[in-house]
């Protein structure tokens, strides 16, 4: 588990605040000059075992967690800055209740991850919908064959990686509060435009379009949250963030099934009133989206929500809980830019690298399967609403998996053990898959079909990982919003959009043998990134546990390390 040394933490004790009191006033005499603070959680990542643990704890005691806030040395340097829009609601001396603190997460919950989730379902109902538009005769219609889809899934996947970084330059100067819904608006205006495709070079345009407009989304978003969220929360909240993900896929089945019954309405074929409608309603969302993002914990009272979100009370326990889980927050405002050389130092850290070679190649094992799905089923024999219908169940086991595997992380505290669980998963169906030939019944190809694109998607676990890793705001722009690391994820997704063929069909032999070998290549990339971590740890302990205390002392006053160069700072895995 990620985190800073505990030698600052010292001998707390545990107060009874009276609720009725805003100024949360001790029911006893304190012999110490601060307030004291709560019996620190060893929290495991905000999941089971860690509300387990909380449910046993006085709802009315103090919440407040230690942090370098506590020490008056290193209080001072870590300190936010001016310029930190959150900066005057900063108090080192802040004290909460579990119950308080609970009920400020269920309103974020409410209010921030609610709509963070449907912006994303949005999102997904634009890029994915040309799935169940292949169950419509797509590509015969418009003269393509698969390999032109495969090129214009590769020109989005490509536009998506370099509109990265550009979005998040644009994003942290402008805010992503105003940045995010001016993306939706106009790649939903592209998307629904796909209604007048008249051809390959109109199909391979907005492909390349749609991938540049939204590229930069989901890491703005995941910036955004991580506003609002602890890095101990956020990991689960973005678990949720990606079950919109399969609820779309899920909800876009159904939708199709009925939109595409069009066919034939004004002359028109039924996929080109799904890019249409479903254009529109994501339109809808990104102008909604300008009213319904504030810019930040502070800042969201305005012309039409006077009141705010937020309590004065609420929004100093927001800031103080955030700094304390993470001083480095307040590095850098939301309407403050990043320069060429902080990115490229970004990209130096060598210490992240085994975390973006597995962006590149996680995916690949069960990427063409996937992409393919209701190609494949219509291949098989399966009608329109067959094929659409038939997706669900996949996507219905891939939902559950989700969960499962984000919360098997925090449990057991391990990004390796849970993430290589995909690969695992994948190796025996693709090893069956290649074992098929012409005389393979279509629902035996099916039932492991839907088992391999049901697969345990660990790409939250691994954004939550990276993000751990990085442990730095101008580093973390890049990280946490995983920018870099979902460079990587995009390539890697460019790659298994070119391993199917045209001439392989159905049962590619030559495409799943090198899903195969990508399989097993992936899980010694694991084992060694395990290796690779737990090395740097304990390196650093045998360092760090030569020196006496006030060395110690002396290197975090004096220190020019940044990030997870600090000597002070463990790695996941």
């Amino acid at each position: 588990m990620t985190t800073v040394l505990p030698f600052l933490k010292k001998p707390l004790v545990q107060e009874r605040y009276s609720s009725e009191k805003d100024d949360l006033t001790p029911t006893t005499s304190l012999t110490e000059q601060k307030p004291p603070l709560g019996i620190p959680v060893e929290s495991v990542g905000g999941g089971i075992w860690s509300r387990l643990k909380k449910s046993h704890i006085d709802p009315d005691s103090i919440a407040t967690q230690p942090s370098v806030f506590d020490d008056p040395l290193t209080c001072e340097v870590y300190r936010p800055p001016p310029q930190y829009e959150n900066a005057h609601k900063f108090d080192p001396d802040a004290r909460w209740t579990w119950r308080e603190e609970k009920k400020l997460v269920r309103k974020i919950d409410w209010r921030v991850m609610l709509w963070a989730g449907i912006m994303f379902f949005a999102l997904d109902l634009d890029r994915n919908n040309i799935s169940q538009a292949n169950t419509d005769n797509f590509l015969p219609s418009l003269g393509m064959t698969t390999n032109d889809y495969n090129l214009g899934n590769s020109l989005f996947r490509i536009a998506f990686l370099i509109a990265e970084l550009p979005s998040q330059l644009v994003s942290k100067r402008v805010g992503p509060d105003v940045w995010i819904p001016f993306q939706m608006v106009v790649w939903s205006i592209t998307a629904l435009s796909q209604f007048w495709l008249s051809g390959r070079a109109s199909f391979l345009v907005t492909r390349f379009l749609l991938g540049f407009l939204q590229g930069g989304f989901i890491p703005d978003v995941v910036l955004y949250l991580s506003y609002f969220y602890t890095k101990t929360e956020l990991p689960i909240r973005l678990g949720f963030f990606w079950v919109s993900n399969y609820i779309a896929v899920i909800v876009s089945a159904f939708l199709a099934t009925g939109i595409l019954k069009l066919d034939g309405v004004g002359g028109h074929a039924g996929w080109r009133y799904l890019f249409l409608i479903e254009g529109a309603g994501t339109l809808l969302v990104g102008i909604c989206s300008f009213f319904l993002l504030p810019p930040g914990p502070t800042q969201t009272k305005a012309w039409f929500r006077p009141q705010g979100w937020f309590t004065e009370r609420e929004e100093v326990i927001l800031v103080n809980r955030i700094l304390r889980d993470d001083p480095s927050k307040s590095d850098m405002h939301n309407r403050q830019g990043l320069s060429v050389r902080a990115i490229w130092k970004a990209l130096q850290d060598w210490k992240m690298w085994p975390l973006y070679i597995l962006g590149l190649t996680h995916m690949i094992p069960v990427g063409p399967p996937q992409n393919y799905l209701t190609l494949s089923l219509r291949n098989l024999g399966f009608n329109t609403t067959q094929s659409n219908l038939l997706s669900i169940p996949s996507s219905v086991l891939g939902l559950l998996m989700l969960l499962f595997c984000v919360y098997l992380s925090e449990i057991i505290n391990s990004r390796v053990f849970a993430t290589i669980i995909l690969q695992l998963w994948a190796l025996p169906l693709l090893i069956a898959l290649y074992t098929f030939n012409a005389d393979t019944s279509q629902w035996v190809y099916y039932a492991v079909v839907t088992l391999c694109t049901g697969f345990p998607y660990v790409h939250p676990i691994q954004v939550g990982w990276a993000s751990r890793n990085s442990y730095s705001v101008r580093t973390s722009l890049l990280i946490k919003p995983y920018s870099v690391y979902n460079m990587f994820v995009q390539a890697g997704a460019v790659v298994y959009a070119n391993i199917y063929q045209t001439k392989d069909a159905v049962n590619d032999k030559n495409g799943n043998r090198a899903l195969l070998g990508i399989c097993s290549m992936n899980i010694v990339l694991y084992i060694g990134t395990y290796f690779f971590y737990k090395y740097l740890n304990e390196r650093r302990d045998r360092i760090w546990n030569t020196w006496t205390k006030e060395q110690q002392q002396e290197y975090l006053e004096t220190t020019k390390d940044e990030g997870n160069q600090r000597l002070d700072f463990r790695f996941a895995y």
